[in-house]
């Protein structure tokens, strides 16, 4: 499968290194270094451009990317003051704590706009994925990755899952750089990326 798809005329999803820069989460960070899909790809990271209608056929192109990729669950969640109250800043450290999943995270943005930073393994560079409505992601089990919303502060999110809805995050450390998912994703993804930058 392609990592990316167009289904629009619209821009699609923007990457760039994050520039480490002291400051709220939620600002850019932009360095004005963009990344390529092909990086993207060789980080295991897919991505779709499947804008939301009124008519609802995004639904229907969702539900033929969770046919094909086996995802059996789902759900929305909505991430703003208003679903977290006094726990808002809260939930977006946790978010942001540099983390892996022992599975597929798989989201779709239904409204606003957020962003998704993945480590380059080969580099330890942070690069930004910034998406908006219409853009669906996907990242493989074992990279480490941290999520946080942008200064609008709103995102609500289908989330899709190979088995029951959850969410369990292994915390960066010595003991996650271990985990049997990490190490499956770097002797996945090492040879790939390294392809990747001897053939640019």
């Amino acid at each position: 499968m392609k990592a990316t798809q167009r289904t629009s005329n619209r821009e699609e999803m923007r990457a760039y290194y994050y520039d480490n820069a002291p400051g709220d989460q939620r600002l850019p960070h932009d360095s004005g270094r963009d990344v390529p899909f092909d990086t993207l790809a060789a980080l295991g990271v897919l991505y779709w451009r499947i804008p939301v209608d009124t008519a609802g056929g995004w639904e229907a192109k969702i539900n033929a990317i969770a046919e094909e990729r086996r995802y059996s669950s789902r759900d929305i969640v909505t991430a703003n003051k208003d679903a977290f109250g006094p726990a808002f800043e809260e939930k977006m450290d946790m978010f942001f704590r540099e983390h892996i999943h022992e599975d597929e995270e798989i989201r779709y943005l239904l409204e606003g706009t957020a962003f998704f930073d993945v480590r380059e393994h080969t580099t330890d560079s942070w690069i930004r994925c910034h998406l908006e409505a219409g853009d669906m992601i996907i990242l493989p089990a074992g990279i480490y990755h941290r999520f946080s919303l942008d200064e609008r502060e709103h995102a609500r999110t289908l989330r899709l899952f190979k088995d029951e809805p959850q969410w369990i995050a292994h915390y960066r450390g010595a003991e996650t750089d271990k985990n049997p998912y990490r190490m499956q994703y770097l002797e996945t993804f090492s040879g790939a990326q390294m392809a990747q930058a001897v053939g640019a």
